[in-house]
């Protein structure tokens, strides 16, 4: 392996053009928990709402989604990059590593590595590869705040490996428009539909055919009374906190018996929902 901060082959991005075969690999956030059902039953997501603005753009495209919830960095690379690679696409989106943070131990130097082995056999396979950037959890919750400063050193990397390898990349660090509870899930970790619909966006405008309109937030609702809010974060904990603490502690893995809703690739055309 190499070291994701003294790699010597350096690659430039190619510029913005009409892709047609799109491969998407990540976790649950790529997946697309919490977004609307499409009728096969499985979630929709940003990476769908993507694939979509390229087809309406391209007339239609391939896509393939590897993405499974639970995942770590190391297991994207091993399982899912091959995959894509295989699959020969002209931009592949890879998303992942905040799971890996929010684990007991996190070697951010290892993960960091593991993320630059994929990115590199991505470019390597011919295809755009577009990176994120996460958010700085802290701007929402106290509970995910214990990880801040996991996730800016890891961002810190992945800018790194983008400059190096020439790819896209998605910024969300210290974006105020992510802080409205509109766009999160009741579990607060994954993105509601409204989340979904921003992430497309701020990747279209990442990958150059957007625009930042998306960075203005909503217009804020009145805040809750403190009774409600209290009420509200014991509710949480113990439908959503407790539930997740208690898998870690047994080892159990949210996309256990998951499998990817795309795995070879599917044919988009404009405003179609994307089916198996």
């Amino acid at each position: 392996m190499t070291s994701a901060f003294y790699s010597d082959d350096v690659q430039q991005a190619g510029p913005t053009r009409s892709w047609r075969r799109y491969a998407a690999l990540g976790d649950s956030f790529t997946e697309g928990m919490s977004d609307d059902l499409g009728p096969a039953g499985r979630t929709r997501g940003w990476a769908d709402l993507v694939a979509l603005e390229l087809a309406r753009r391209s007339g239609e495209i391939e896509y393939a989604n590897l993405a499974v919830r639970g995942r770590l960095v190391k297991q994207v690379v091993a399982e899912q990059v091959p995959a894509a690679a295989r699959l020969e696409p002209d931009l592949a989106s890879l998303a992942v590593g905040v799971n890996d943070a929010l684990r007991r131990r996190f070697d951010v130097h290892a993960t960091a590595t593991e993320l630059e082995n994929g990115v590199r056999e991505l470019r390597r396979s011919g295809s755009d590869v577009l990176v994120f950037a996460f958010g700085n959890p802290a701007r929402r919750s106290a509970v995910m705040g214990l990880v801040r400063e996991r996730i800016r050193t890891y961002n810190t990397a992945v800018e790194a490996i983008a400059r190096r390898y020439g790819c896209f990349i998605v910024r969300f660090w210290d974006v105020a428009a992510m802080d409205d509870d509109r766009l999160w899930a009741d579990d607060r970790l994954h993105l509601s539909p409204a989340g979904h619909a921003l992430a497309a966006a701020c990747a279209l405008e990442a990958l150059g055919i957007g625009d930042s309109t998306w960075r203005t937030p909503m217009v804020p609702e009145p805040r809750p009374h403190a009774l409600a809010s209290a009420r509200g974060h014991a509710q949480w904990a113990g439908a959503h906190l407790g539930p997740w603490l208690a898998r870690r502690a047994k080892g159990i893995s949210s996309g256990d018996g998951i499998t990817p809703k795309h795995p070879e690739w599917v044919t988009v055309r404009p405003g179609e929902f994307v089916e198996p």
